[in-house]
C-alpha cells in the first residue's frame, strides 16, 4: 500500500526473486513519486510508456514495470538532452583567418535551407495529414475487429447461458437431501460460468489480467470431467449415441488461466467434434499429457468422423489454418456459423497457447492445444 523508489539493482532483484523490499530513501525521489501518483491510474490502465514534458528541455518518463504478467510499478527517467556540445565543437573549429569564409557558407547555407524549407513545405503537410488519416483508419479497422469478435463472444456464450440457466433450474426442481451437497456444486460452477457471462459483456477488449494470472489456479482435468458430465451429457436425446472417453494425466500441474476461460475454449472444439461426426455411434476421445523435459501440456479432442476438410487444413500467409478463420464452416447458409473454432482460436491466443487442428491417421479430426509451463 506504499510506494517505493528502488535504485539499487540488488534491491529489485531482493523485490522481484526473494519478494523483499528494502526501504529507501524516498526524499531523494519526492518529485518522481509525486509525479508517479498523479499518473499513477492512467499507467497501470493503458499499460503503455507516458512521458511528460517539464519546460523547454527537460522530460519525465515512466515505462510500465510488468515482471510475471502483473503490474508492480514504473521505471522512472529523467531526460534532459544536452546539445551544448555541438555548439562548442561547432564554435571551437572556428577562428579570425576563416570567419569570412565561414560568415559565406553561413548564409548560404540559409539560403539554401530556406529554398528547400519553402519548396517542400507543403508536401510535408500533405504527408502529415496523410499520416493522420492513416492512423485513425487502422484504429477504425483495430475497433471494428475488436467490436465484431465481441459481438460473436457474446452471442455463442449468450445462448450457453440460456442452456446452463435451465440446467440450473432443473437441478433447484430435482433437489434432494441425498444429492444437495453435488448439486450445490454443480449449480455453483454453473453460477460461477453465468457471471463470466455478464462480465464479458462489459467491455470487448477485456484486460489480461482478468484472463491469465497468478492468482487463478485452474485443474484441466476437472474442467474436462465437468463439461463431459453436466454440459454435454445432460443434452436430452443426443447422449445416447455419443461415447466419451478420458484419458486424462494426474501429472499435469494447475495452470494460471481463469476456468471459464478454458472453458470457452474446450466446450467449443468437443461440439465442433460431435456436430461433423456423421456417423451412428459418435466417439470423443479426450486426452491430456503433460511432458516434464518440455515442461508443456498437451489437450487432445479426437473424434470418429471423416476427419476436417483438407481445404480447411491450408495455412494463409500468416501460418493459421483456415478453419480458424471468421466466418469459416462447413454449415452453408446458417447465420454466425463458423464463430466456435475462431473463438476458441484467439481465447488460446490471448491465454498464451498454441491451438492446432488436424486429421487422425486413421479417421477422425484432431485438435490439439499445446500449453508452455513457465
Amino acid at each position: 500500500g506504499t510506494i517505493q523508489a528502488i535504485d539499487n539493482g540488488q534491491d529489485l532483484y531482493d523485490f522481484i526473486y526473494k519478494h523483499r523490499i528494502i526501504k529507501s530513501d524516498t526524499k531523494t525521489h519526492n518529485r518522481a513519486i509525486k509525479l508517479y501518483n498523479m499518473h499513477r491510474e492512467e499507467i497501470q490502465t493503458n499499460e503503455q510508456i507516458h512521458s511528460l514534458r517539464e519546460g523547454e528541455q527537460r522530460f519525465h518518463v515512466f515505462v510500465p514495470f510488468v515482471p510475471r504478467g502483473e503490474y508492480a510499478g514504473a521505471v522512472y527517467l529523467q531526460i534532459t538532452p544536452d546539445l551544448s556540445f555541438i555548439s562548442n565543437q561547432i564554435s571551437s573549429s572556428y577562428n579570425e583567418t576563416s570567419l569570412i569564409f565561414s560568415a559565406f557558407i553561413l548564409f548560404g547555407l540559409m539560403a539554401m535551407f530556406y529554398i528547400s524549407a519553402y519548396s517542400v513545405r507543403e508536401r510535408d503537410e500533405t504527408q502529415r495529414i496523410l499520416y493522420e488519416e492513416r492512423e485513425g483508419h487502422l484504429r477504425e479497422q483495430m475497433d471494428r475487429k475488436k467490436e465484431s469478435l465481441f459481438t460473436k463472444r457474446i452471442y455463442h456464450t449468450h445462448h450457453k447461458a440460456e442452456k446452463i440457466m435451465g440446467f440450473i433450474k432443473d437441478d433447484l426442481r430435482s433437489i434432494s437431501p441425498e444429492t444437495l451437497n453435488e448439486t450445490k456444486y454443480r449449480v455453483t460452477k454453473y453460477a460461477n460460468f453465468i457471471s463470466r457471462v455478464i462480465y464479458d459483456m462489459k467491455w470487448y477488449d477485456p484486460p489480461l489480467q482478468t484472463i491469465r494470472n497468478p492468482m487463478f489456479k485452474t485443474d484441466l482435468n476437472e474442467v474436462l470431467k465437468f463439461i463431459v458430465d453436466n454440459i454435454f451429457q445432460r443434452t436430452s436425446d443426443q447422449v445416447k449415441h455419443i461415447v466419451f472417453i478420458l484419458n486424462l494425466d494426474d501429472n499435469i500441474p494447475i495452470v494460471p488461466i481463469n476456468e471459464f476461460v478454458v472453458w470457452e475454449i474446450l466446450e467449443p472444439l468437443i461440439q465442433n467434434g460431435i456436430e461433423h461426426t456423421y456417423k451412428e455411434k459418435i466417439k470423443i476421445v479426450l486426452e491430456t499429457k503433460y511432458n516434464s523435459r518440455t515442461k508443456q501440456v498437451k489437450i487432445q479432442i479426437n473424434d470418429n468422423g471423416d476427419g476436417i476438410r483438407a481445404d480447411l487444413l491450408e495455412k494463409n500467409e500468416q501460418g493459421i489454418r483456415k478453419i480458424f478463420l471468421e466466418n469459416i464452416s462447413t454449415k452453408s447458409g446458417e447465420h454466425n456459423s463458423g464463430c466456435g473454432c475462431f473463438l476458441a482460436y484467439e481465447i488460446c491466443r490471448r491465454c498464451g497457447w498454441q491451438l492446432d487442428a488436424n486429421n487422425n491417421p486413421i479417421s477422425g479430426g484432431c485438435f490439439t492445444i499445446l500449453i508452455p509451463m513457465l
